[in-house]
């Protein structure tokens, strides 16, 4: 009888002792979404990502900030816009990916009727490094150390306006895409995306271009992305008020971050 007793007395504080743990777990899962799995967890296996069509050109700027003003209209109007620097060290500005010259230049006219853009260039896709089919026959070596040239350009410019969302003309994803479509390849807008969208690779097989992942937000969630440019180290777009600089992958902040690294390069 006092065996039945307790066994009746214990049963509710096992259930809600079972439910707290249930919830905790729940909430760590929700909170913590790639925390303590393996880089080949993701459910996509493949890449997303495709080479550049046409893509249009304006501006000669020489200050960086009326770049990165005209950026942030271009921006405003649902456009994929960056800055870059150009030969001679004028800034220019590329938008759209679009599948025809003729819908690049009709898009580039509208947007030149409006008082958005003055004069234009439509950039073809034979222009790109990815055109160059022997960048790929060779392993990629030449693509992946264009990449990092590329990412070299833009180390020491502001970085502008706002965190890692889609809220400004060099966030730490907008600075991704920018070198990718410089160099011939569309990769995903937001950090996220790149992260769920690119191969999955260990932290001992990167290599020059790959992307790698942090989160900085505190919340488990990918927040900030960087491209690796060998040696241990990446170049990214750390912050407000910061310019574009290289890291170290094992200074402590990041090392304790590092959420994972993919690649789209294969």
């Amino acid at each position: 009888m006092r065996n039945t007793i307790s066994i009746r007395l214990l049963l509710p504080v096992a259930l809600v002792v079972a439910l707290f743990l249930t919830g905790c777990a729940t909430g760590w899962r929700n909170v913590h979404p790639y925390r303590g799995k393996t880089a080949s967890y993701r459910p996509q296996a493949t890449m997303t990502v495709k080479k550049m069509g046409y893509t249009i050109q304006v501006g000669a700027f020489t200050k960086v900030e009326n770049a990165a003003r005209l950026t942030k209209k271009l921006e405003g109007q649902g456009l994929d816009a960056f800055y870059f620097t150009h030969r001679a060290g004028l800034y220019k500005v590329r938008f759209g990916d679009y599948p025809t010259l003729t819908k690049a230049r009709t898009e580039a006219i509208r947007l030149r009727e409006k008082g958005m853009i003055s004069d234009y260039y439509v950039v073809s896709p034979s222009q790109y490094t990815i055109s160059n089919s022997a960048m790929l026959a060779l392993g990629g070596e030449e693509l992946r150390g264009a990449i990092v040239s590329t990412a070299n350009t833009y180390i020491g410019l502001p970085y502008q306006w706002g965190g890692c969302a889609i809220n400004g003309p060099v966030d730490c994803s907008g600075l991704v895409m920018a070198v990718y479509q410089l160099n011939g390849l569309s990769v995903p807008r937001t950090s996220e995306e790149q992260f769920l969208s690119g191969v999955p690779i260990d932290r001992e097989s990167i290599q020059k271009g790959d992307l790698v992942f942090f989160s900085t937000n505190g919340d488990g969630r990918v927040s900030h992305v960087g491209i690796y440019s060998g040696d241990g180290r990446f170049i990214h777009a750390p912050g407000t008020g910061k310019t574009i600089c290289e890291e170290s992958l094992s200074r402590t902040y990041y090392s304790e971050r590092f959420i994972g690294a993919c690649t789209f390069l294969r």
